[in-house]
C-alpha cells in the first residue's frame, strides 16, 4: 500500500504575507519644524546700530532747573514728531493689503476701541493714522499741554502721557516687526534704533512705559520685549 505525498508543512513563524502590510510599517515621527528665523532688528550687527554710544540713561536725566512735566511734555512730542517722520517714510509699504492687522509679533495684533467701547481690528495704516491723530490732538489741547504763563498742567497729566506712551509704543513695535527691512533698506537703522532706545530710556526713568505692554505674554509676546532684553545685555538700556 503505498503512501500517499505529505501536504506541504506550514511555517510556525508569520511571514509579511500573513498580516497586511501596513501593520509592519515603521510609522516615522514627522520631522520637528523648523524655529522661526530671528528678526532682524535682533541681529548683529543691526542690533548694535545707534547714533549713541554707551548706556541712554544719560541723555533722559532732568536738567535741574526744569520743571519735571515741561520736560516730560518737551521730550513725548520730540518722540511724537521724530516718530511721525519715520512712518511717513514707510507709510507707502505700510498699506491695508500688506499689513490687514496691527500686528507687533507672530501672534499678537492689536485692536482699537471704537466710540461703542468694542474692540475692533484695523489695518496698520488706519490704526496709526488714529493713534497719531489723537496725539496730535491732545498736543493741541491747552488744556492738557499748556503753552501759555501761569497756565499749569492738568492733574491727570501723568495718566495721560502714560497713555500715549502705550500708543507711540504700538506704533514703534509695528515698525520693527513689520517694516524693519525697509528701514535697513533706507539705511537709517542707527537714527530708528537710537529714537528707540531713547524713547526705552526715558519712559523707564519716568514710570510711562508699561513693561507688560513691552514684552507682552508667553503665548503673544511683543517683537521689541526681545530688543529690550538684548539691550539691557548690551548695556543699552537698564533694567
Amino acid at each position: 500500500m503505498s503512501r500517499g505525498p505529505r501536504s506541504a508543512k506550514r511555517s510556525p513563524t508569520p511571514t509579511s504575507a500573513t498580516f497586511p502590510p501596513h501593520d509592519f510599517s515603521q510609522q516615522q515621527a514627522p520631522a520637528p519644524a523648523p524655529p522661526p528665523p530671528k528678526p532682524l532688528y535682533l541681529c548683529s550687527p543691526f542690533v548694535e546700530a545707534a547714533l549713541v554710544k554707551g548706556n541712554f540713561k544719560t541723555i533722559v536725566m532732568l536738567p535741574k532747573y526744569v520743571d519735571i512735566m515741561e520736560w516730560v511734555a518737551a521730550n513725548i512730542f520730540d518722540f511724537y514728531t521724530n516718530l511721525n517722520e519715520f512712518y511717513g517714510v514707510i507709510s507707502e509699504c505700510c498699506t491695508a493689503q500688506s499689513c490687514p492687522t496691527m500686528a507687533v509679533g507672530p501672534t499678537l495684533n492689536y485692536t482699537w476701541i471704537n466710540p461703542d467701547r468694542k474692540q475692533v481690528h484695523l489695518p496698520a495704516p488706519t490704526y496709526v493714522d488714529y493713534v497719531m491723530t489723537w496725539t496730535q490732538n491732545l498736543f493741541d489741547d491747552e488744556a492738557v499741554f499748556p503753552t501759555k504763563s501761569g497756565h499749569d498742567f492738568p492733574v491727570n497729566f501723568p495718566s495721560i502721557v502714560k497713555h500715549m506712551y502705550k500708543q507711540l509704543l504700538r506704533v514703534f513695535a509695528h515698525i520693527y516687526h513689520a517694516h524693519y527691512h525697509q528701514i535697513l533698506h533706507l539705511r537709517s537703522e542707527p537714527h530708528f534704533n537710537s529714537l528707540f532706545a531713547h524713547f526705552l530710556a526715558f519712559g523707564r526713568e519716568y514710570e510711562l512705559l508699561d513693561m507688560k505692554e513691552l514684552k507682552g505674554s508667553t503665548s503673544s509676546p511683543v517683537g521689541v520685549g526681545a530688543l529690550w532684553e538684548k539691550w539691557r545685555e548690551l548695556g543699552t538700556v537698564e533694567a
